[in-house]
């Protein structure tokens, strides 16, 4: 599970990394006319946010330390494709094809978010049945 989790990350880094690239050169109504109601800095900063959660997806692959990184970052990846199911829906728009997309997006990214959570390597089966007792209490 460890190695298809990998593998997903990797995925939804360059998956990001390339959305990110595409909002530094295009608008959010090029892109899809449906999300014109973010501003144009909104967008360019959702860019660079992007890319931090490219790396942050790939980094805790080569610095374990930092795994924490890995639920924020596809986390903030979920959000962001649901907001943009939320603003497509608003707008009117009537094709689903978007809405699709980006909820099986948000989906990958909930997944990995929840497995890294829940199979934290950095706890040892000791601690975690003591933090199972506590939340029992």
């Amino acid at each position: 599970m460890n190695a298809f989790l990998l593998i997903l990350q990797v995925l939804l880094a360059a998956h990001t990394a390339m959305g990110a690239v595409w909002k530094l050169s295009h608008s959010a109504e090029q892109t899809m006319p449906s999300l014109k109601a973010i501003p144009d800095p909104a967008w360019l900063g959702m860019a660079g946010l992007e890319l931090l959660c490219a790396l942050a997806l790939v980094i805790p692959a080569v610095y374990r330390p930092l795994r924490l990184l890995v639920p924020i970052a596809a986390s903030f990846v979920a959000l962001e494709m649901l907001t943009y199911t939320g603003l497509h829906l608003f707008s009117g728009d009537g094709s689903l094809g978007p809405v699709i997309y980006w909820i099986t997006v948000a989906l990958i990214c909930g997944f990995i978010a929840f497995k890294r959570l829940a199979s934290d390597p950095g706890q040892s089966s000791t601690s975690q049945a003591a933090t199972r007792k506590e939340l029992s209490l």
